[in-house]
């Protein structure tokens, strides 16, 4: 049976899930320990062994046997929801760090490379891999490269929870990094669902700023049936998922090289580039600037999503080696 606890315990409870959520890797009651206390939360071994029973039972962490805890799913979904209030802005830092952890090499082909994790029912995996081709195939994707993970294993900092399959798709941000590691600062400034007709960008029909933001865009476009990525990849003509970001100006053509490099590597993730000032599907551009329009890399999971298949996605949920990416046709054949 699941605890009612007080104000002051799932104070605790909170802090501790948000320890949990900042390492990679199983934690043990003393590293927690240690951890809260540079947040001002004072806990012995024991009592935070407590309050980990609770978490347990709730669902929210899951026992890694002597490596310690690691947050679930459903804890990463209550850590959200009980910091929203105060993590407005929280994408926008979650960007610039997921960037600045991002050590892939085009040339090389070696690296950490960002993360999407979608966990899907055992049972729905092969129907999901299926409806998700059309949108693989007609390029709507960052990469056609992924990596999948059974239950009890992880992707990123996401454990797979029972009866699951999970599936890594790389993240837009991707960009963002290899840019950085090539001097070019990059400005994320939203995402978006994007309309585009005969298979160009057109026009952006929503907008979310990650500045104003607690939760990922493209998590919510999904959960509220705003795609039309099926239809896109059939047609030609549909709404997906796409994020914003503006460069300096001088950069324009250092990044067009790190650009065509990222492409032989497999990463294609930049659907339109614009000039100089100059308006990128109908967003407004500043002084000596760059618009550039990034691919979701979610859109062949939305896909998944319209065909009637339930996928909880965590966007931006850490890293992985490129070595343990794999051709998605794999997984179809």
């Amino acid at each position: 049976m699941v605890q009612v606890a007080s104000f002051e315990t799932e104070r605790k409870i909170i802090a501790i899930l948000k320890v949990l959520s900042e390492s990679a890797e199983p934690l043990g009651s003393i590293h927690i320990a240690r951890e809260l206390e540079r947040h001002g939360i004072f806990l012995s071994e024991r009592a935070v062994r407590y309050h980990l029973r609770i978490t347990d039972e709730r669902g929210y962490t899951q026992p890694m046997g002597h490596d310690g805890r690691m947050l679930t799913v459903h804890g990463l979904e209550e850590l959200k929801m009980a910091l929203a209030p105060e993590q407005v802005g929280f994408i926008h830092e979650k960007l610039e760090l997921l960037a600045f952890h991002t050590t892939f090499d085009p040339k090389t082909r070696t690296g950490q490379v960002p993360i999407n994790t979608s966990i899907i029912d055992r049972a729905d995996f092969g129907p999901a891999v299926a409806a998700m081709s059309e949108a693989f195939r007609a390029g709507l994707s960052v990469s056609d490269l992924v990596a999948i993970a059974p239950e009890g294993e992880k992707l990123g900092s996401v454990v797979v929870p029972r009866g699951k399959i999970g599936l890594a798709t790389i993240c837009s941000v991707i960009i963002n990094g290899v840019l950085l590691k090539a001097g070019i600062p990059t400005e994320s400034r939203f995402g978006g669902v994007l309309e585009i007709r005969d298979s160009q960008p057109r026009r952006f029909v929503a907008i979310i700023n990650y500045a104003g933001t607690s939760l990922d865009p493209s998590e919510q476009y999904i959960r509220a049936k705003m795609t039309t990525v099926n239809e896109a990849a059939k047609t030609g003509h549909g709404k997906i998922l796409a994020n914003f970001r503006e460069i300096p100006a001088p950069s324009r053509s250092l990044a067009q090289e790190t650009i065509d490099s990222l492409k032989k590597a497999g990463i294609h993730g930049v659907y339109a580039l614009g000039n100089t000032s100059e308006p990128v599907c109908q967003i407004a551009i500043g002084l000596n600037r760059v618009g550039m329009v990034l691919l979701g890399g979610l859109n062949p999971v939305a896909a998944a999503v319209e065909a009637g298949i339930e996928i909880e996605n965590i966007a931006e949920s850490g890293m992985v080696e490129f070595s343990q990416l794999t051709s998605f046709w794999k997984l179809k054949s």
